[in-house]
């Protein structure tokens, strides 16, 4: 991609649409920092990231394509570490978390023996384990069921009605009421 240029403010949810293999991935990685840009700047409160990372990673929660959780450990466990690395962590209960995403019962198994679905869902908890400003998400539905689907789009709702922003890649339609939603195809 070229000549890109977009700003979100709060309340806004902009979803990155573009077939496969047309960056959707490289530019969220780009807008994490992860990854820099061949040209241009990524800005956070008009300030280059590259010159404030710590600053602007700790307003951020990036949960990738790939689950991103630690197959040996239980749900709880991963949570826990999440949790604890956070710069911002919430204080919630983490076997609430645990059941506000399906996995009550599923706390204490290793999470290798989950579904991609359930193992999905132990990645997208870390959303309630810290408390960031701006989530950057790739593809979060991937092996979601509906009601999983309809949990991650309530939270996005609700992340953008208490002034939160959200950047995600997905091929599905994001309904939510109360956020602000930008479409950019890549």
């Amino acid at each position: 991609f070229e000549d890109l240029n977009f700003s979100l403010s709060k309340g806004q949810l902009l979803q990155i649409e573009g077939r496969n293999g047309s960056g959707k991935t490289s530019l969220l990685r780009i807008l994490c920092g992860l990854t820099l840009p061949t040209e241009g700047t990524v800005y956070w409160k008009n300030q280059d990231i590259q010159s404030i990372k710590s600053s602007y990673w700790s307003k951020l929660a990036y949960i990738g394509h790939a689950p991103g959780v630690k197959a040996d450990l239980s749900p709880l466990e991963n949570l826990a570490m999440a949790q604890a690395l956070a710069s911002t962590p919430n204080r919630i209960n983490l076997i609430d978390a645990l059941d506000q995403v399906g996995l009550y019962g599923f706390e204490d198994v290793p999470t290798h023996t989950l579904s991609a679905g359930q193992q999905r869902r132990v990645a997208l908890a870390r959303l309630l384990a810290c408390d960031a400003q701006l989530w950057i998400l790739d593809e979060p539905f991937t092996a979601l069921d509906k009601s999983a689907i309809r949990m991650i789009e309530n939270w996005l709702d609700n992340h953008a009605k208490q002034g939160g922003l959200a950047v995600l890649t997905s091929h599905h339609i994001v309904n939510c009421e109360h956020a602000t939603s930008l479409q950019l195809s890549v």
